[in-house]
């Protein structure tokens, strides 16, 4: 069974812009609540819960079951930079 997120087609396909109040929404919400799976082992935890280390221009979020580097965040002027490649994914709780 394939799905339309498998199988890009022109007529669905929209440019980035178009998902800016679905990312508004996701980035409002604290994200130490967030729910993540290490994409190196499957463990799943609430970002808050994870150990993070650093926060001097950045942190890095390690997994407790493989200590894997999950997340990272950095700011630097203007900026936020988030690299969440050791998520294999993150469930942010809604603002509803």
């Amino acid at each position: 069974m394939t799905s339309v997120m498998d199988c890009p087609d022109e007529r669905t396909r929209l440019d980035g812009n178009s998902v800016a109040g679905l990312l508004a929404e996701c980035f409002r919400s604290d994200l130490t609540t967030a729910w993540i799976v290490c994409a190196g082992c499957g463990a799943e935890a609430a970002v808050g819960a994870l150990p993070a280390y650093g926060l001097a221009m950045g942190a890095v979020i390690r997994c407790q079951g493989c200590e894997g580097v999950v997340l990272r965040v950095s700011q630097t002027r203007g900026h936020v930079w988030l690299d969440a490649r050791g998520a294999r994914s993150l469930r942010i709780n809604s603002l509803e």
